[in-house]
């Protein structure tokens, strides 16, 4: 069983004879030989120690669920390191006229995080302000949130580079989001590049992208992970002993 510790209810050449879609199986009988069985239950600081995001695009890519990863780009800005925790999901919109209650739901939501949040500004890639920044990081700490995945803006960078607070981001702006951004809905299902953030779904970014993870999904899928980075682990170790790439891949199964 997956669980947080918190009891929180793309192609290219392939040699001969091999198939491309096998590539994103998780789950082949020669991983099963060579893996040490997953832990009946897998924290989320054993998946913060252990998974990456490819890894994880993988197992879902193998249990049919092929559109988790946003195809824009959501560069870490602040930290060099693997965000995992629960999407706190919140909906921008971009205001034509003044706010009458600036910052209202954003701050509300802010102030609702819990421990192991990862905060979701939806704003539909917009850059006319900087929606996030070192205050809102440091509330959000406060809270329990370990980060932010805005599709928009970010400012503030290097404060919240100090603080190691993780942040990812389409990119900065200096202006302020008062009377130009507002947040709508709070905890509702929202969409980055058409693809769906749900409340409580597990999320993990870090430098090669953002890949979110259905509840319904979770357990198989963190497990099909947890034993695909083992048997990479095999895998890599036979090539290093001079095992032809081909070979290796035809033997374990996993590339």
């Amino acid at each position: 069983m997956a669980g947080d510790g918190e009891n929180h209810p793309r192609g290219g050449d392939h040699p001969a004879g091999i198939n491309p879609a096998a590539r994103c199986t998780p789950l082949v009988n020669s991983v099963h030989q060579m893996t040490t069985t997953a832990p009946e239950t897998i924290t989320l600081p054993m998946m913060r120690e252990t998974l990456y995001s490819a890894v994880v695009c993988d197992a879902l890519d193998g249990l049919g669920y092929r559109n988790q990863s946003p195809r824009v780009e959501l560069k870490p800005l602040t930290v060099d390191t693997v965000l995992l925790g629960r999407c706190k999901t919140t909906l921008w919109v971009a205001m034509a006229h003044d706010d009458p209650r600036p910052y209202e739901k954003e701050l509300l939501a802010v102030d609702s995080c819990r421990p192991d949040d990862v905060f979701i500004a939806a704003a539909a890639g917009s850059m006319h302000s900087g929606l996030w920044g070192e205050l809102l990081s440091t509330a959000a700490r406060n809270a329990g949130c370990v980060g932010a995945i805005v599709d928009g803006a970010v400012r503030d960078v290097r404060k919240m580079s100090a603080m190691q607070f993780p942040v990812f981001s389409r990119g900065t702006c200096v202006y302020d989001s008062m009377h130009r951004h507002r947040v709508v809905n709070i905890d509702v299902p929202v969409e980055i590049d058409r693809v769906p953030f749900r409340p409580g779904d597990l999320v993990i970014a870090d430098v090669d992208g953002v890949v979110v993870v259905p509840r319904e999904i979770e357990q198989e899928a963190v497990r099909a992970a947890w034993n695909k980075v083992h048997a990479e682990n095999v895998t890599r170790d036979a090539i290093q002993a001079g095992m032809k790439a081909t070979d290796a891949y035809r033997k374990y199964g996993v590339l």
